[in-house]
């Protein structure tokens, strides 16, 4: 059975550079995540999901010493992390032909690409890892019509930290898509 996220970054290079640009894919109209998910956000997710497998041995001991009440809350505990861990895996800047999304922990905010007048990568101080510490590093932007700055990525998140190389393709592939979807009728 192939894996294809346990492939080289060179692999996963190839195979987008067979096609022609960043839109160059069977739909264009299905969300789609320009980027890998980095380590830090497999790594949380995976620690997550083997937190809620313990969790869901609890219930079903719980459940065989017929505790029903304690049962039903353990394995909604369980569900509950099992839905923010893929939660986590999740978030971050998606794209397609209609316009841009980023998906956080709690929110989504979606963008059409009209609504964008400009993504750029700016130095700023910016969370380190999302927590309230904060570093000097690299933000992705986009400006929004209403003269609003929205952050979509940072290097310093857990896409990126220590990923620089993929932070510079990421934006890139984002602008490619702005630069493409506003040319491109939908």
């Amino acid at each position: 059975m192939p894996l294809p996220f346990l492939t080289a970054d060179g692999a996963f290079d190839a195979q987008d550079d067979a096609h022609d640009g960043p839109l160059a894919h069977d739909d264009r109209d299905r969300w789609r995540r320009p980027y890998r998910p980095g380590p830090w956000r497999v790594a949380g997710s995976a620690v997550l999901l083997l937190l809620s497998a313990f969790m869901l041995l609890a219930t079903m001991i719980i459940a065989f010493a017929g505790t029903w009440g304690g049962a039903a809350v353990c394995l909604a505990a369980a569900l509950s992390v099992i839905a923010l861990a893929l939660r986590i895996l999740r978030a971050g800047v998606w794209v397609s032909r209609t316009g841009l999304r980023r998906v956080g922990l709690l929110t989504t905010r979606t963008l059409a690409w009209g609504d964008v007048t400009e993504i750029r990568t700016v130095q700023q101080p910016v969370r380190w890892l999302g927590l309230p510490r904060t570093v000097q590093g690299q933000a992705l932007t986009a400006a929004v019509r209403d003269g609003a700055a929205m952050v979509l990525a940072t290097d310093r998140n857990a896409d990126f930290l220590s990923r620089g190389e993929a932070f510079d393709r990421a934006a890139d592939l984002v602008a490619a898509w702005a630069d493409e979807s506003r040319a491109v009728p939908a």
